[in-house]
């Protein structure tokens, strides 16, 4: 941009005569100093804008837009760069192939015709072919299926499914499935992962919502956490407590009575060698009635799935332990 001359005209004629700077469009004065005018540049490991002439701070504390982690090297960097979604374990190829949608519709919501709907089939098949390339990966497609399955029926939390397939993976590349099913293993898998949450599930339960019956599961459990070294610890009547109150509809005074009377059996003592899920269902039947609230022993029974017998059975020794009169 040339300079300008301005002229100023008074009476007497010309009076002066001064030379007028460039103008600078506003996207350039933003990268300028306003002390110096002097270029500025992004120091990002202060978090600060400075001027490169006279050393101005013009802004700082900055959003580092970068991310999270740091690299020292090409091939570090490479490795742990990451875009698109995360990666799971619930999932065969943990997330990372191809899907194609089963909506016969095209990028604008337009259905396809019947030529293009038989060539995106053909497509759907080759597909899922390719994302299965060995009898281990069917294998394992299959059983993430059932633990995905029964985990929703369970109504488990995501982190459970999450450790149930890592433990099928583990049990599978140990080679622990010659001789066993893909759904014994699976089922085994997604009991195992509730109680290391803390989230259990009783057998009956699991067994409901299984393609395999009782005997084969636990059989199944065992050997599963022996040869993987799982730490498992027995299950706590408490964690069966809030789930039973609330299919039940009790109050929070009466799910706090059922913790007080299994807290009281376990100072006693009494709670070694009896199944967690029936101490949990005796607990809640009695804090039903020392809360005046109506709950019948086949309710709980129904819910808990657990017989009548116990639940009788379990209520006497709480009620006992808790030094509370039975009538």
């Amino acid at each position: 941009m040339s300079d300008t001359t301005i002229r100023t005209y008074t009476e007497e004629g010309v009076s002066e005569t001064e030379t007028e700077r460039p103008t600078v469009d506003e996207s350039e004065q933003e990268h300028l100093c306003p002390e110096c005018g002097g270029r500025l540049a992004s120091d990002t490991e202060h978090g600060e804008t400075v001027c490169t002439e006279c050393g101005l701070v013009v802004e700082e504390d900055e959003i580092d837009r970068g991310p999270e982690w740091r690299a020292f090297n090409p091939g570090e960097k490479d490795q742990k760069s990451r875009v698109g979604a995360p990666t799971t374990n619930m999932m065969h190829d943990k997330g990372l192939s191809t899907n194609i949608g089963w909506q016969d519709k095209d990028a604008y919501g337009n259905s396809l015709n019947s030529r293009q709907r038989q060539k995106m089939q053909r497509l759907r098949t080759w597909n899922e072919r390719f994302r299965t390339r060995d009898s281990k990966e069917r294998n394992l497609k299959q059983a993430l299926g059932e633990i995905d399955r029964m985990s929703s029926a369970l109504g488990l939390p995501e982190n459970v499914r999450e450790t149930a397939s890592v433990i099928y993976r583990r049990a599978l590349a140990d080679d622990l499935l010659p001789g066993r099913s893909i759904e014994g293993v699976a089922t085994a898998a997604v009991y195992a992962a509730a109680r290391q949450a803390g989230v259990p599930r009783s057998l009956d339960e699991v067994e409901m919502v299984s393609r395999v019956d009782k005997m084969e599961l636990t059989r199944t459990y065992r050997y599963v956490i022996r040869e993987l070294g799982l730490e498992v610890k027995p299950a706590d009547p408490e964690s069966y407590i809030p789930r039973f109150a609330s299919d039940l509809e009790l109050t929070e005074e009466a799910e706090r009575r059922a913790r007080d009377l299994v807290r009281s059996a376990r100072e006693a003592g009494i709670l070694s060698g009896k199944s967690p899920v029936g101490i949990a269902a005796a607990a809640i039947y009695a804090a039903a009635l020392l809360t005046n609230q109506k709950v019948t022993q086949s309710q709980v029974s129904d819910v808990a799935n657990i017989s009548e017998v116990t639940i009788r059975n379990r209520y006497k020794e709480l009620l006992e332990a808790a030094d509370v009169p039975t009538a």
